[in-house]
């Protein structure tokens, strides 16, 4: 997909907002060069960075590698780990309510009037995560940068370090169930009293089992696994051209109801947005995704090759 692509797209907003429109759910670098500094824009570095402790995978805040290697200028940090998930959910990276979101998005200068860009500096996934939340909370106005901070740091395009702050705003949520499948109706797919497909954005070692991190390993049965390491251009950290992601989602596409997981919900919102920008619109994340459903030992999980 190249830029013109993605910038030409018909725009899935249904806001009328006074910062620039957006035309899509993922915006290029150029497009965020040619509107760095307007009125009613907020850049929001996303990033969390993955550590391991003997063996099992954890996630640390991106907030130092912000301040100290640099972010797109003027970005704001979002906190992932704490501000815009429920720290007293029962696994991590569980979705916050409307008022915790609320509370969170205002934080960063963000209204219901504003145009959000958000990036990260990985393969997009927690840029994709947080684009999410704010769709399951009514608001459209927000697109990812296409490329992350990879990709603008390659360009050669302007960077700064320390901490960039906005003035706080109220931010009002409207929340969008539809957007989310819990255990119940995943369930209900794999034993076929729900009509949907599910797709498995988990590594390929940990679909098949071969890794475990959780307390199984596996994926659920009938998924159809597109990582969301395999969603970008390896070099240009770009998103795939539609013809790629045509390839990798084609048993999913134009069906019934498709439902996203991964471990935490966190790269299944990176599958979600390669769906959206697909054209499919009745895509939902299973917010509690293995972490929840490999600790139900009566749910079946498949380990078998890809």
């Amino acid at each position: 997909m190249t830029n013109d692509d993605i910038d030409s797209e018909p725009s899935i907003s249904d806001t009328e907002i006074a910062g620039p429109a957006l035309f899509s759910p993922v915006v290029s670098t150029q497009w965020l060069a040619d509107h760095l500094g307007s009125e009613k824009l907020v850049v929001v570095d996303a990033t969390v960075l993955p550590f391991a402790v003997d063996g099992k995978p954890g996630y640390l805040s991106g907030l130092d590698e912000y301040l100290i290697r640099g972010h797109v200028q003027n970005a704001v940090f979002a906190d992932i780990i704490d501000e815009f998930s429920n720290p007293d959910g029962a696994y991590p990276f569980t979705r916050p309510d409307a008022a915790r979101f609320e509370a969170a998005a205002g934080s960063l200068g963000i209204d219901n009037s504003t145009t959000v860009i958000v990036y990260d500096s990985q393969v997009g996934q927690w840029a994709s995560r947080l684009w999410w939340l704010f769709r399951s909370f009514g608001y459209d106005s927000v697109a990812v940068l296409d490329g992350g901070l990879k990709k603008w740091i390659a360009e050669n395009r302007p960077i700064d370090a320390g901490h960039h702050v906005n003035h706080a705003q109220v931010f009002v949520a409207q929340e969008r169930p539809e957007l989310w499948a819990d255990k119940e109706f995943v369930a209900g797919i794999v034993n076929g009293t729900n009509d949907g497909s599910l797709v498995c954005g988990t590594p390929p070692k940990e679909f098949s089992g071969e890794t475990v991190s959780r307390t199984r390993g596996g994926h659920i049965p009938g998924s159809l696994s597109v990582p969301a390491g395999f969603l970008v251009d390896r070099e240009t950290n770009a998103i795939l051209s539609s013809s790629s992601l045509k390839e990798k989602f084609g048993p999913v596409l134009g069906g019934s109801r498709i439902v996203t997981y991964c471990g935490g919900g966190i790269a299944a919102a990176a599958d979600a947005l390669a769906l959206t920008l697909l054209g499919e619109r009745n895509v939902a994340v299973y917010d509690g995704s293995l972490n929840e459903w490999a600790a139900d030992e009566s749910l079946p999980l498949e380990l078998s090759a890809i």
